[in-house]
């Protein structure tokens, strides 16, 4: 997939391209089904697919303030994106001058003269242009071959959403999160020094910054944890959060992997909350905390076998 992140210099064969639009964070089962949607029209049409979204968020620039909400930030982004064997993604650069373009403008500028659209697939909800005036009708009384998905729902007729997984993160179901996606939520960061406190206790934990992910409610989670160069995910008792106990200045990721001794400073890790144990809590000793985490330990070992053992059936 090639991607492009300025409209005013696309190669010529571009044009004429099958464009399905979409903000597509965490592409979800919904964003796949939109994108598999436009892959069939394109290969009816006989055209290139591109997939049109926007970076930053445009949520990001309407609520500069807002507190991190990104289920993919842009890398992984552009990976899962990859991964639709799309023939190319562009990334409109969702700044003051593409908030003000009007409907008409983003069709006229964009569509026709950038993009030479030959069809355009969206959700049925989609709107476009400045004060989101523009629409399906819009897109077709200018002359565009629209197609519209409109039930991008489950069995029970439960819309697929980014805002559905982003409330189920922050309330701390993430099975909820990986039914929707239909896969595991996962961060990715890399290891940065702490304060060796784990270490202390007997538990070395892995640290790393949250981000722009959105976060999960804080507390004690199950986590699958992949290390660079190992083929197989790692299992952790992972606390997200602050540590009451301890005042910690910054919400952080530390997992603590178990059967694992080494150094990873400076290293990527892919992490999967996969269930939250129990919430954050202030212990009055640090005996009574190391109890717990041993308690914590024990539990996200049962749990991840669980969770294993469930997936390799289905």
């Amino acid at each position: 997939m090639q991607v492009f992140n300025d409209y005013h210099a696309l190669p010529e064969d571009i044009k004429g391209s099958t464009v399905v639009i979409g903000n597509f964070d965490g592409l979800h089962i919904g964003h796949r089904m939109l994108i598999e949607l436009a892959r069939k029209k394109s290969k009816e049409a006989e055209s290139k697919l591109l997939i049109l979204t926007f970076n930053p968020h445009p949520r990001r620039y309407f609520m500069p303030d807002a507190p991190p909400f990104l289920l993919t930030p842009d890398k992984q982004h552009q990976e899962l994106l990859a991964g639709t064997q799309a023939d190319y993604a562009l990334y409109l650069n969702f700044d003051q001058d593409l908030a003000h373009l009007t409907a008409d403008g983003f069709m006229d500028e964009i569509l026709k003269g950038a993009l030479g659209a030959k069809q355009i697939v969206i959700g049925d909800d989609f709107c476009f242009g400045k004060g989101r005036t523009g629409n399906i009708d819009t897109l077709r009384q200018a002359g565009f071959h629209v197609t519209a998905l409109s039930k991008m729902a489950d069995h029970a007729g439960r819309r697929y959403s980014s805002s559905r997984i982003r409330d189920a993160i922050s309330g701390g179901d993430m099975h909820k999160a990986e039914q929707i996606m239909g896969r595991p939520f996962e961060i990715r960061g890399k290891v940065i020094h702490g304060d060796k406190r784990g270490r202390e206790l007997g538990y070395p934990t892995a640290n790393i910054r949250l981000g722009d992910y959105i976060h999960p409610a804080y507390g004690v989670y199950a986590c699958k944890v992949k290390i660079p160069g190992e083929s197989e995910w790692r299992i952790a008792a992972t606390n997200i959060g602050i540590r009451p106990m301890f005042e910690s200045p910054e919400a952080l990721i530390e997992a603590y992997i178990l059967d694992f001794d080494g150094d990873l400073y400076d290293q990527e890790l892919r992490i999967r909350p996969l269930r939250k144990i129990r919430n954050e809590m202030k212990f009055e000793s640090l005996e009574e905390l190391i109890a717990q985490i041993k308690q914590d330990c024990e539990k996200v070992e049962d749990l991840t076998k669980d969770i294993t053992t469930h997936h390799s059936a289905s």
